[in-house]
């Protein structure tokens, strides 16, 4: 009942939503109104209007605020009224929230949702006043905060962020802001808690925050001397498309495919793992990384010592096999899915390259790839059948595959 009610909501949701695009004359076809209405609540950001500066500022207002809500789950948002009304709201919870596990940050379920927006709007509060500082008008600044904060990257301008090429405070403070964002949430609660050794010693986290570094040496030396002239162009450049990459944002300030095939296979890695759980990012997710990387570790000594027990940790604490084999099931459903889209996409007769970064784009929540879905393109180009079937693998990404393709089956419709 739980997987139903995610899965009613978000279809639900997705449609009325459509419905400002429709009304305005912003967008004429359903199935391109419900593809934009979808990208903007599972936060991918990929967009089938080509001239977003023509729009109204309602309509604007309207595709930024379905980022900031489906960031964190309209289902979470949920989850402080219905205690209220005597419905449990745990299996919702888990069925809905962003990661392979659900922990709840507070022992009520809307306490734990209310701290989480508290982080959530705090982040959007001090983002939009340190834009507005970098000389962005207040309109501008929430919007470009509501899409940083969500991971989204919807742009209310059409060349997205390489407006600010020139401002860098503003595309250093986005950036920032994006790399926050793929944090696991219920780490700043620690933090505000003052339990800085669980925070540090976060094994994702570190994965995390070793993948942003060495990710963005090495783009900014490929891009040194290749793209630009100056150091601090290549490397503010780099860290701009590495944080937007990982964490799903979708924020381009260079039209990144035109870089060297180098960073461009970086890049294209980065939209696989995604950051950390508990964010509102898509992908992977780190922590399944972590875990499939110590499963494979395990497997390896085993040869060696094969009556040994070994057991695998995550930040000190044993993870169960049920989460182990839920890890490994969830990697080859998302490779086996991702290569199925692929190939179903690669019939719009956009090349295998194409197919395969619009189809890892679209999954993982990201939006933005290379080739016919570069940051000069837009989704426009696409066919009313594979804009609608581009919606559905939105929509099976933010649920986390399991929650989607679990209704869908027979054997659940006979119990």
């Amino acid at each position: 009942e739980a997987l139903l009610i995610v899965t009613l909501v978000w279809i639900s949701v997705s449609i009325c939503g459509a419905l400002p695009y429709l009304f305005a004359g912003a967008i004429t076809t359903i199935p391109d109104a419900l593809f934009e209405s979808t990208s903007g609540f599972t936060t991918t950001g990929a967009t089938v209007i080509d001239d977003v500066e023509s729009l109204p500022r309602g309509i604007l207002f309207w595709r930024s605020l379905t980022l900031w809500i489906g960031g964190m789950g309209i289902l979470v948002l949920y989850l402080t009224v219905l205690p209220a009304l005597g419905v449990s709201g745990q299996q919702i919870y888990k069925a809905e929230l962003p990661g392979p596990v659900a922990d709840k940050i507070a022992p009520k379920l809307a306490d734990t949702a209310r701290i989480l927006y508290v982080v959530y709007g705090g982040m959007t509060a001090v983002l939009t006043i340190l834009l507005m500082f970098g000389g962005l008008a207040f309109f501008d600044a929430l919007q470009f905060a509501f899409a940083t904060v969500s991971s989204g990257g919807f742009s209310i301008y059409n060349s997205s962020i390489t407006k600010f090429n020139s401002n860098t405070f503003v595309l250093i403070t986005i950036s920032v802001f994006m790399i926050l964002s793929g944090v696991n949430f219920s780490l700043y609660y620690d933090l505000r808690k003052r339990r800085f050794k669980s925070v540090f010693q976060n094994t994702e986290l570190r994965l995390y925050g070793a993948l942003l570094l060495l990710a963005t040496a090495a783009v900014m030396l490929n891009l040194y001397q290749n793209v630009f002239e100056s150091l601090f162009e290549a490397f503010k450049h780099a860290l701009v498309q590495v944080s937007s990459i990982i964490t799903t944002n979708g924020f381009a300030s260079a039209n990144f495919d035109q870089w060297p095939d180098f960073s461009k296979l970086i890049l294209f890695f980065l939209m696989f793992t995604g950051a950390s759980a508990g964010s509102t990012t898509g992908a992977i997710k780190l922590f399944r990384v972590v875990i499939a990387g110590k499963v494979i570790k395990r497997e390896i000594s085993q040869l060696f010592h094969p009556r040994a027990v070994i057991p695998v940790t995550m930040n000190g604490r044993m993870v169960s096999k049920e989460t182990i084999r839920g890890v490994c099931a969830f990697l080859f459903l998302y490779l086996a899915v991702f290569a199925a889209s692929t190939l179903i996409l690669s019939l719009e007769g956009i090349g295998m390259a194409s197919a395969a970064s619009t189809s890892a784009a679209v999954l993982g929540n990201g939006g933005a790839g290379f080739g016919v879905v570069a940051p000069i393109h837009t989704y426009s180009q696409f066919s009313p059948a594979a804009t609608l079937f581009l919606t559905f693998l939105m929509l099976l990404g933010r649920l986390e595959l399991f929650t989607l393709i679990a209704i869908i089956t027979p054997s659940y419709w006979k119990q």
